[in-house]
């Protein structure tokens, strides 16, 4: 298995390995793989002639320091995960310098209003940082397919606007929410999380489907209530934020209109780990 930690070499190997006809899936990961990432692998196994992964915590997209810092980095690990799906795949695991080039900022972005909620109120500069090593992975790999997890449902909608305002030439892909037994979607950050606290967190998705059985007869507001209340009694976990959002737009739904597709959006934190879900309500 191939392990690029520079992007001259990773470039070198894919122009010398690729003919007009080859198709490039890539699948960029701040690392810590778990099997919603290995999903994503397999997707671009059976599409695309070459598959990479890029494993790099992008430090502009935190906007707490101690966040970055905690955030587990598990490369020989991942590796080892990668091997099992296939040897084939190309692994770009840079450093910050070769990705930055000693610029370590992010790029300001004008995602038409998307990076202003949710994720976006509460984590300043988040999407900016995001759209920032999107775009500079993109031109190092230059991919002909980019497969991105639904549970960032919202960073999916943003990389998606990324794409059509800077005009990149690749193809943008959703894939399912991976989860744990309990419903707990799959999450680098779970590997901070004790067992009682991993096992206590199946109430984070509960929460979601009893939402998404009162929108079928309440109004979002109601529902909103009941989240949160549902939150209130409960010690362990720490309601950030629910929101019921256009799926197109991400706007928080005032007045349910049939025609539109609403989402619901959550954080939590558990003992100042924050985790994040989201679920389809129509």
């Amino acid at each position: 298995m191939l392990v690029f930690n520079k992007k001259v070499d990773l470039q070198t190997h894919l122009k010398q390995n690729c003919s007009n006809n080859s198709t490039i899936g890539f699948v960029p990961t701040m690392g810590a793989l778990h099997k919603g990432h290995l999903s994503l692998l397999k997707k671009s196994l059976e599409n695309n002639t070459i598959t990479v992964i890029s494993i790099f915590v992008n430090p502009t997209q935190f906007n707490n320091p101690e966040d970055l810092k905690k955030y587990p980095r598990t490369l020989e690990n991942d590796v080892e995960k990668i091997k099992t799906i296939s040897k084939e795949i190309l692994v770009y695991a840079p450093s910050v310098e070769d990705i930055y080039e000693g610029k370590t900022k992010s790029q300001h972005y004008n995602f038409d209003g998307l990076e202003n909620q949710m994720e976006g109120k509460f984590r300043p500069g988040h999407f900016d940082g995001v759209g920032t090593v999107v775009k500079k992975l993109f031109e190092i790999v230059n991919p002909t397919n980019a497969y991105f997890g639904e549970k960032d449902f919202q960073q999916l909608q943003i990389v998606k606007k990324l794409v059509e305002k800077e005009k990149l030439a690749v193809n943008i892909i959703g894939c399912p929410i991976y989860r744990e037994a309990n419903g707990l979607a799959m999450s680098s950050r779970n590997e901070r999380l004790t067992e009682e606290q991993k096992d206590k967190a199946s109430i984070i998705y509960k929460t979601m489907n009893d939402a998404k059985k009162l929108f079928g007869t309440k109004s979002a507001k109601e529902v909103s209530e009941f989240v949160t209340k549902a939150f209130k009694n409960n010690t362990m976990f720490e309601l950030e934020y629910f929101e019921i959002a256009d799926e197109a737009t991400l706007l928080t739904c005032k007045r349910k209109n049939k025609i539109k597709r609403y989402r619901a959006f959550i954080a939590v934190f558990v003992n100042k780990i924050r985790l994040i879900d989201t679920i389809s309500l129509n």
